[in-house]
């Protein structure tokens, strides 16, 4: 399985790549500072021509990037440092213990040794849906949350399959990526928020105010430039652009990653047809209304969604599963019946 699906060489492309990704979230982020400072200064230099609106905003960008830079790292480190307790309250997740769950712990414990893998913790969350996901940001903090019905619909080997989809996600390292991507990507909506928030509530006084200086009666203000208004107008468009670009970052990430752990857990197992059966029998039943897309985004199936899968933070099952059966050698039987 590993020499035909060329694991190996996935993952180290897939890390580059992610790397990239990352990179380009922190891009947004300085975007999002500029448009901050240029939809501040259309209002403050509203009746000055839009060529020094820029320039003064540029000025002020580069004052205000290293401080931009610290401001998402301290955030970054605050999703490090609190994350598993959020993700534990989103969803339920409670810690169990090998005399609690012996069949999982069994499971899990004979993958990771079979790997020299250390072994994550585990969790249980008591809900009739199918589903699971590994959390964490480092090896003290890794979990591996199974839900209750999961394990209930699942024969041995199929859960064996599960686990090891899970493990691969922290032996590639996705678990900590995705975390650190959900918080910057976090970043980029708040900043938005605010900035729409100032532009538009209070019935849009804000914009009435702006529009009102920048289209100022007096033909002197006309002549002097007015730029104001534009200048807002730039800024609202590239904070859609960085808002837009964030989740397509986002959901990229999750995409190429669940073809990676379907691979990794066929090369744990050896059983490319448990993978496949229980993706089938996941499917359609995965969905958990009460916890954060964020959050939903780790779990091993999340709905897909139809906008040309653009939005989408996984691949359907039946590309995950046809790509089991096109380099695995796996059988499907089809659907699971609902």
């Amino acid at each position: 399985m590993s020499e035909s699906y060329g694991l190996y060489g996935h993952i180290r492309a897939n890390r580059r790549r992610s790397a990239i990704l990352i990179g380009g979230l922190f891009v947004l982020v300085y975007l999002l500072v500029f448009a901050f400072t240029l939809a501040f200064l259309g209002v403050v230099m509203g009746d000055e021509p839009l060529g020094e609106i820029l320039a003064e905003a540029w000025r002020q960008f580069l004052w205000l990037s290293p401080w931009a830079t610290m401001a998402t790292l301290i955030w970054v480190a605050i999703g490090y440092r609190f994350h598993q307790a959020m993700i534990d309250r989103s969803t339920g997740a409670k810690d169990v213990t090998r005399e609690e769950e012996p069949r999982l712990y069994h499971l899990l414990e004979n993958l990771c040794i079979s790997r020299g893998i250390t072994m994550p913790k585990l969790q249980v969350i008591e809900t009739d849906v199918l589903n699971a996901y590994a959390s964490g940001m480092h090896e003290k903090q890794y979990k591996v949350a199974i839900t209750r019905g999961l394990m209930d619909a699942l024969d041995d080997q199929e859960l064996e399959a599960v686990l090891g989809h899970e493990l691969t996600h922290i032996r590639n390292g996705d678990v900590r990526l995705m975390v650190v991507a959900v918080v910057i990507a976090g970043v980029i909506t708040l900043a938005g928020e605010i900035v729409f928030r100032i532009l538009f509530d209070n019935s849009g006084h804000g914009f009435r105010s702006t529009r009102w200086r920048t289209g100022s009666s007096s033909s002197g203000s006309r002549d002097k430039g007015g730029g104001g208004l534009l200048a807002i107008l730039i800024a609202v468009v590239i904070i859609a652009i960085a808002w837009f670009l964030s989740l397509v970052i986002r959901f990229a990430l999750s995409r190429s990653r669940e073809y990676l752990a379907d691979a990794g857990a066929v090369e744990l197992t050896k059983n490319p047809d448990a993978m496949i059966s229980a993706l089938r029998k996941i499917e359609g039943k995965s969905e958990m209304p009460s916890v954060p897309s964020g959050i939903m985004e780790m779990c091993i199936e999340n709905k897909p969604n139809t906008v040309a899968d653009l939005f989408s933070t996984h691949p359907s099952v039946q590309r995950r599963v046809d790509k089991l059966v096109a380099v695995a050698g796996g059988q499907d039987a089809g659907p699971s019946p609902a």
